[in-house]
């Protein structure tokens, strides 16, 4: 079961987190059970496969929004890097990039599922 102990020990910054839900640990915790739902994951997959770096753009500037509102750090800094290279369209591989973000994704999807 998530909680507030094992965000911290993911390495969220989980009392800024939590500050940004109105101290609400249950609230909290429900807003980052949300984040591995979110459609971004999919649609920065697609992108990143079709080298359409506008979508991907869209999509990862739509996941640094969501995992900085919660502090989720780590995952935070893997998309904060791959938005700024699709933002500048810089023409590369960006494969490890988003394995990086999936295994995050990964990481927290076992969190909430423990």
């Amino acid at each position: 079961m998530l909680s507030v102990d094992k965000l911290k020990d993911y390495g969220a910054d989980t009392q800024k987190g939590l500050a940004l839900c109105m101290n609400s640990e249950d609230f909290y915790l429900r807003m980052v059970s949300m984040i591995v739902e979110e459609a971004s994951f999919e649609t920065l997959e697609k992108a990143i496969a079709e080298n359409d770096l506008e979508e991907g753009f869209k999509a990862a500037h739509a996941l640094k929004g969501v995992s900085g509102n919660l502090s989720l750090t780590p995952l935070y800094e893997k998309v904060c890097e791959i938005t700024e290279l699709l933002r500048a369209k810089t023409e590369m591989d960006y494969s490890e990039l988003l394995q990086g973000i999936l295994d995050e994704k990964k990481i927290l999807e076992d969190l909430i599922n423990d």
